[in-house]
This record gives C-alpha cells, sequence and structure tokens, in this order.
C-alpha cells in the first residue's frame, strides 16, 4: 500500500486494477479538459473506465484516487509501469504555480519511494517526469494531452522536485543501451534519396504509421503525414515556429528511433 502524504484520500472502487502496478517508471503528466469536480465524479462511473493516481486542481488542491500499488487506468499500456497525475484545465491550458508545485511534489515524492529519476522523460521506456502524448497509438492516440504549454513546463516541474529533493537528488544519466542511427544527411520530403525506409520503419515501431502502409524509398505524403503526428507528440522536436512540420530533423530523428526502439 502506497498512499502520498499530503494528497487527501479519495479513493474510487471502480476503473482501477487492484494490486496492478509491475513497477514505476516514472509520472505522467495529464489536462483533464474539465474541472477537478467532474472529473472525480468520472472517475466513480462504471462508464468511464477510467482513472488517474493523482489529480490537481488550479487553486492548488492534490488529491490521491488510487493506491500506487494499484493500476490506474490512465494512459493504456502505459499504466503498468507509470503512475498519473490528472491536472484540471482544457487542451491548451499551461499548468498554474499552485499546480506546478503539486506535480512536482508528486515527481519529488516518487523519487523517494520508487527511485524515479528528478528529469523529464524522453519516450515511454526512459524515466521520470514524461506526458500522456509521448505514448503514441500505445498509450491511447491522445496527442493534445496535456498540450504543448504544458510539456514546456515539464522542466520547471523537475526543477521545483530537485529543490523539494533538497538539491542533491541524481538524475538517470546511465546512457541507453540503444544508439540511434546516424542521421541520413539530405533526407527531406518528396525525395527517394537517401531512402526513407528506415524512419518509416521507425515511424510504426513508435505507433505514428500504420503497419500496413507499404514501405517506400520515397519520403512521400504518408511519411510526411506520419512525422506531423511525431512532431505534435513532441513538439519540441518541430522546427521553431512550424506548426504542421512534414520534415524530421537530426534531434526529432535521434528521439524518434529512441522512442521506437531505445530501451
Amino acid at each position: 500500500m502506497a498512499r502520498m502524504p499530503g494528497a487527501v484520500w479519495r479513493p474510487i472502487t471502480i476503473n482501477h486494477t487492484k494490486g496492478g502496478q509491475q513497477s514505476v517508471r516514472g509520472v505522467v503528466v495529464h489536462i483533464m479538459d474539465g474541472t477537478y469536480a467532474g472529473t472525480d465524479s468520472w472517475f466513480r462511473n462504471a462508464k468511464a473506465k477510467a482513472s488517474s493516481h493523482f489529480g490537481t486542481s488550479r487553486a492548488g488542491a492534490l488529491c490521491q484516487w488510487v493506491d500506487t500499488a494499484d493500476r490506474a487506468w490512465a494512459q493504456a499500456d502505459g499504466n503498468r509501469t507509470w503512475l498519473s497525475v490528472e491536472n484540471e484545465g482544457r487542451g491548451g491550458d499551461a499548468l498554474t504555480d499552485d499546480q506546478l508545485d503539486r506535480n512536482a511534489e508528486v515527481l519529488a515524492w516518487a523519487h523517494k519511494t520508487y527511485g524515479v529519476p528528478l528529469q523529464v522523460a524522453d519516450g515511454p521506456s526512459g524515466r521520470g517526469l514524461g506526458y500522456h502524448a509521448m505514448g503514441g497509438s500505445a498509450w491511447g492516440s491522445h496527442p493534445s494531452c496535456p498540450g504543448s504549454r504544458v510539456v514546456a513546463q515539464l522542466a520547471e516541474i523537475v526543477r521545483r522536485a530537485k529543490n523539494l529533493a533538497g538539491g542533491t537528488a541524481p538524475s538517470d544519466d546511465e546512457p541507453s543501451t540503444y544508439t540511434p542511427p546516424k542521421f541520413p544527411t539530405g533526407l527531406a520530403p518528396n525525395k527517394a534519396k537517401p531512402s526513407a525506409k528506415t524512419l518509416q520503419r521507425a515511424l510504426k515501431a513508435a505507433g505514428y504509421m500504420a503497419k500496413s502502409v507499404k514501405e517506400s524509398d520515397n519520403y512521400g505524403p504518408q511519411t510526411q503525414a506520419a512525422v506531423v503526428k511525431f512532431h505534435n507528440a513532441h513538439p519540441q522536436y518541430r522546427a521553431a515556429r512550424v506548426t504542421r512540420d512534414p520534415a524530421i530533423g537530426p534531434r526529432g530523428w535521434a528521439a524518434l528511433f529512441r522512442l521506437a526502439y531505445g530501451k
């Protein structure tokens, strides 16, 4: 049994798996797209088939709905190894200063309790502080949860969590066992050289391109659309000031491959 001190215990009796948490890689940030009270009510409805370990209000309340020894139903395949925090707000909102503090408290507690590193996670196979959209289709295909403004605040949450931990908490700096292939110079939309097949395979593995799509050397419309989906989920890797970027650069290339194949 694991309940966080300082979080109001508001247990739900349905919509979670008793004793189902296999391990804890980190904490996943969500946006409710609704109100704190409304979400609390919805999680108690059998029709919801959804829940979260923790929740915050925009005014700074923090509650715990599901014991962290149990599996909340928040991010599909990510439920087995990640804790979850639902934050009151709508798509496009940023978290309030109080919500940043509450999320930092959850992360600091997860660090102390489970050894979660105080860092922004680089994907579902990473560890630390993550966000719902980073899981792609395996996590239910929610590219706008929690939204780019909240994603941009993750580093601040980590900074505050480190302060709560006394400024001495180590990050998980152990390198990944997977090294992405070198970015092929010249790879660009509507070109066939260098071949786009390696990129397409990674997009499929990460859940951004249907496995039924036939691989082709040409970096065509289907590949471009899949890259846009990747960028929607990970806006930090698209070109500056571009909202729908069909090209993938070296940083996005490396991040995609770690998301698809990293250990």
